[in-house]
């Protein structure tokens, strides 16, 4: 049985790229719901009903456990989805949010952490109700910043004219609060902008890129679940499939990735 690993853009790439390089030994099933991106600005009805689509085409195709690279469907869907709409016993659907929010305690100083978010994901609150699980001194400040996915699929994140919308979120969020020592970039996205942003910061601010942590603890999770592991097939192969033009996501894909893919369609209902 595959890895499946889900985002409704192409941000999860970034996942998929850091998951592969620490565990190649697996199959992996990546699908990308392009044709419906963002779904950062839509709504939690909209979003739970798209993800769990996603989840239930790729459980179709013979995955064993689902990885929701994707920050908006963790924090709107994933949830509903594993309390109500699947079988623990046949299928695992794990989110983003949990393990970035686990590496915060040991970064942070001041207790001060910066989420910087999809308008979805900010208005979901999860990362703050998370953190606060972790350790409810925290202090934990949102800033939506709407316009930087879409800056990151037009290919125009490298440009000056990124560098504008770049300088208002960091503006606003240390607006809010200036004490602020530790930077989410909760968006599977962001990491593409991670250069400018940390252009922009003092030395003493740390930033938290989600590619190699959710990578980390997955290793971490597969070593503690072993039944689901001996579940996993071992061929070391990645098919991407994409509900938006083969084409179109082909040449997407080559901002995240290194290498070439090959691409395939579906329509998700």
């Amino acid at each position: 049985m595959k890895i499946g690993v889900f985002d409704s853009g192409y941000g999860g790439l970034t996942i998929l790229e850091k998951i592969r390089e620490r565990l190649p030994q697996y199959d992996y099933l990546y699908l990308g719901d392009n044709a419906r991106a963002p779904y950062g600005t839509r709504s939690f009805e909209v979003i739970y009903e798209y993800t769990l689509q996603a989840v239930r085409w790729l459980e179709n195709q013979g995955c064993r456990l689902i990885i929701l690279a994707c920050n908006t469907a963790s924090a709107k869907a994933l949830r509903t989805i594993q309390q109500h709409d699947i079988n623990p016993d046949k299928l695992r659907v794990l989110g983003v949010i949990r393990p970035t929010v686990e590496a915060v305690p040991a970064l942070t100083k001041t207790g001060h952490v910066g989420v910087l978010a999809t308008p979805a994901t900010v208005s979901s609150e999860s990362y703050s109700l998370e953190l606060a699980k972790e350790n409810q001194a925290l202090i934990v400040t949102q800033q939506a910043c709407p316009m930087w996915v879409p800056l990151i699929e037009a290919g125009e994140h490298l440009s000056e004219g990124a560098d504008y919308f770049v300088d208002k979120y960091l503006q606003a969020i240390f607006a809010k609060d200036s004490q602020i020592d530790t930077l989410i970039l909760g968006c599977t996205h962001y990491p593409l902008l991670l250069g400018k942003i940390q252009q922009r910061l003092a030395n003493d601010i740390s930033t938290i890129s989600q590619g190699t942590i959710v990578a980390d603890s997955l290793a971490d999770y597969l070593k503690r679940h072993s039944d689901i592991e001996a579940d996993l097939s071992q061929g070391g192969t990645c098919r991407y499939i994409t509900t938006e033009s083969e084409k179109k996501f082909r040449d997407s894909a080559s901002l995240f990735l290194s290498t070439p893919i090959v691409a395939e369609h579906i329509e998700l209902q």
